[in-house]
Parts: C-alpha cells; structure tokens; sequence
C-alpha cells in the first residue's frame, strides 16, 4: 500500500480512499469529484494486496503478543493512515469481504465498497454503478462519513444524492441510445 495521489494541502475536510486494480481509477475521478464539487481533499492509495496487509498485520499483532516486554510493532496499514485525517473507504472491484480483511487495523471511521454479488449481463458503467463502486459511489460514501463525523453539514447529502441520481438517469438514457 503507498499513496499514489496526494489530495494536496488546505482546510478542506479530508479522506482516504484505499484502492486496489482498476479501482484506483475510481478512486481518482472520486477525488476530483469531491475536490471540484464539495470542496473535499482526497488522498488516493494504491493497494496491490488487501491480503498482504493483513498478513502482515495479524503477524505484527502475533509478535507483540508474545512480546510483551519488547517494543510495540505497528502494522504497515495502520501506520500509513494513522496520521491522516478524515474517514477511509476502501474500494474493490472484489466483494467488500476482501477490504475488509484490514478494518481491525485503521483507526478510525472506515466503510467499504465491493462488488457484492454474482455478475449481471450489462455494461461496465451500469454494472459499477449497480455495485456502488463507481466514482459517484465513493463520492456519496465518503460525503456520508464526513456528514456522520460532523464535518459537513446533512444537506450535502441531499444535494449529492440528487446531483448523482440524475446524471445515472442521463447516462442510462445515452447507454439506450448508443449500445
């Protein structure tokens, strides 16, 4: 795991997005999308194994279990986030399980999203949007996080859930047009 696109400096509230595969470049368009349109900063990481981290960090927790007089190890995961402010989202085109093998070790408000369920015969667009992984998906959950920790106010959520909800429906109305 490394951070792969920084979300830049300033006051703005803050996320994590944690990304593996072709999701990074959800991950991308959502910090865009948050920092453009919600005034939000995002920093994007690159996940190349969700099950090394964990890994990594159940053997951590195994040395400082039979260690107790040693120093403390901090797993990598956790001492790559645990400096960073605002909520994490994990993002997978895997089902939410395969993320979610690294929540015991991030501090703080963590959420996931993954393909949850068996395929469907449609396009790539519909299927992310189906699944909730899709640039506007992220955005929404970590809006949601930023609304439950008291970062924003509740009617961001409203306004974005509009916003989104009629750019599907004119990207459902193109698909039909233009298969």
């Amino acid at each position: 795991m490394y951070l792969y696109a920084d979300g830049g400096q300033g006051d703005e509230p803050r996320a994590q997005l944690l990304a593996s595969g072709i999701a990074v470049q959800w991950a991308l368009e959502a910090q865009r999308i948050l920092h453009e349109d919600w005034d939000v900063r995002a920093d994007v990481w690159s996940v190349t194994s969700w099950t090394e981290l964990r890994r990594e960090a159940l053997a951590v927790d195994e040395w400082n279990f039979a260690h107790p007089e040693g120093p403390r190890r901090v797993p990598h995961v956790t001492s790559q986030l645990m400096e960073q402010a605002g909520p994490v989202v994990a993002v997978s085109d895997w089902m939410r399980a395969v993320p979610d093998q690294i929540a015991p070790f991030v501090w703080g408000n963590w959420s996931s999203l993954g393909t949850d369920g068996f395929g469907r015969s449609d396009t790539r667009r519909a299927l992310r949007s189906y699944f909730r992984v899709d640039a506007p998906s992220i955005v929404l959950q970590v809006l949601e996080r930023l609304v439950a920790s008291g970062e924003m106010p509740g009617s961001v959520l409203s306004k974005a859930a509009q916003a989104y909800r009629g750019q599907k429906a004119s990207q459902d109305r193109d698909q039909r047009r233009h298969p």
